[in-house]
């Protein structure tokens, strides 16, 4: 297992990308990730910032980002180093796998601080959608004829319809997930559930642009979504390329709406991840310590590979599935969480407890950092000690992380 130990976490709130701007379409990748880490510097009297004093060292920071394009090319890591005034030794790296950067930004973060290359790491992520969308970069996957078919690339809804084919889910299960997913985001709300974690976004005069999660839908009713039209209905020519990769699946049926979609978003997150040396230097103990990563791959165009990474994960932590206390699922549309649900049996109280992509929206970079607040939340909030991280993205990809939570002071 890895010695990590997870002393803070944070996030910013999730802002709905809209045709007229959202509210954080005007502040930029480094900014939002650099807000966050004037949150942590302050929070943890860290020896970094323009007021920095004496305190626990950062030595490296790593941003998940899964569209390395324009403001988000360049290094995005040492920018937001440079912007938020941390010390200019400070490099800053940035690591990609899609959707699963995130996640795997926290996985580096944690093999660097068990193998003993480091001491203390700021990771985590960061996508600003409003300003980068998704395939600005134009991936030769996407655009790349010959490529796409030897790969199997297509657009990630069509995956998410062909893998709700493979585990026999249809819209019903895909509406009631979906509002389900709103339903719980909204409560968790109102109860203040996020309330440690998030981080409100500023501008340059200090007014505050976004204090939560803007694109739930309390008000929203299962009939709103039955009368919503299929996101994928006759994409021929992604059919055909799923049947030409995987033609034992045959003919599969759209039935995934935008409202069982990922909604895109604005965000980012990042988190302490660091030696129990560190945590002499920090003003709080670790509030949990991650326990193993892993990443899988299977046949492209499905979003299955949560499952062999689940399964590596669990064993490297020496876990069985019957010992989780609190599972996030990115609900990278709503056949995801369905699909881990049925293989592993996890109930619904510990499933994605308090909404997630579906109802708040996937920043895709950021998505990693942001189950890890909200799982490390739950399982405090609860007296849980198990949890588990995971996410899909496109070319059958998909990264698990196992986290304990650890009782206050040890």
């Amino acid at each position: 297992m890895l010695d990590a130990y997870v002393y803070d976490v944070v996030r910013t709130p999730r802002g709905r990308v809209r045709r007229d701007g959202g509210a954080l379409a005007g502040v930029a990748a480094h900014e939002l990730t650099g807000q966050l880490m004037h949150a942590l510097a302050e929070r943890n009297q860290l020896a970094a910032g323009p007021a920095a004093g004496r305190g626990a060292q950062i030595d490296e920071v790593i941003l998940g980002v899964s569209t390395a394009n324009g403001e988000q090319a360049g290094n995005v890591a040492r920018s937001s180093v440079i912007w938020a005034g941390w010390p200019d030794e400070l490099s800053g790296m940035v690591v990609g796998r899609l959707c699963c950067s995130g996640l795997d930004a926290l996985a580096t973060a944690a093999a660097q601080v068990s193998a003993g290359l480091a001491g203390l790491v700021a990771a985590g992520g960061v996508e600003s959608m409003s300003r980068v969308p998704m395939m600005a970069d134009r991936p030769g996957i996407g655009f790349d004829e010959q490529l796409g078919e030897r790969t199997g690339f297509v657009t990630i809804g069509v995956s998410a319809d062909a893998t709700a084919a493979v585990a026999g889910l249809g819209r019903p299960e895909l509406d009631a997930y979906a509002l389900r997913s709103h339903q719980r985001a909204a409560q968790a709300w109102s109860e203040g559930h996020f309330d440690r974690s998030v981080i409100p976004v500023r501008d340059s005069a200090g007014t505050v642009l976004l204090d939560r999660d803007d694109a739930i839908r309390p008000q929203l009713k299962l009939a709103d979504l039955e009368a919503m039209p299929l996101l994928f209905p006759d994409d021929a020519a992604a059919h055909g390329r799923v049947g030409r990769r995987l033609p034992e699946l045959g003919d599969f049926p759209p039935v995934h709406t935008a409202a069982a979609a990922p909604q895109i978003v604005d965000g980012a997150s990042l988190a302490l991840i660091g030696n129990r040396e560190a945590g002499r230097a920090l003003s709080q103990p670790a509030r949990g310590r991650i326990l193993a990563t892993a990443t899988a791959a299977v046949r492209s165009p499905l979003l299955t590979a949560t499952l062999p990474a689940i399964r590596r994960a669990l064993a490297m932590a020496e876990l069985d599935p019957g010992e989780l206390d609190i599972v996030e699922v990115n609900e990278s549309f709503a056949a995801s969480p369905l699909l881990v649900q049925q293989e592993f049996g996890f109930g619904d109280d510990i499933l994605n407890v308090d909404g997630g992509a579906v109802s708040m929206g996937h920043p895709l970079g950021a998505s990693g950092g942001i189950l890890l607040a909200t799982a490390l939340d739950a399982l405090e909030r609860r007296g849980g000690r198990y949890g588990l991280l995971t996410i899909p993205a496109a070319l059958g990809l998909a990264t698990a992380i196992v986290i304990e939570r650890l009782a206050e002071g040890a």
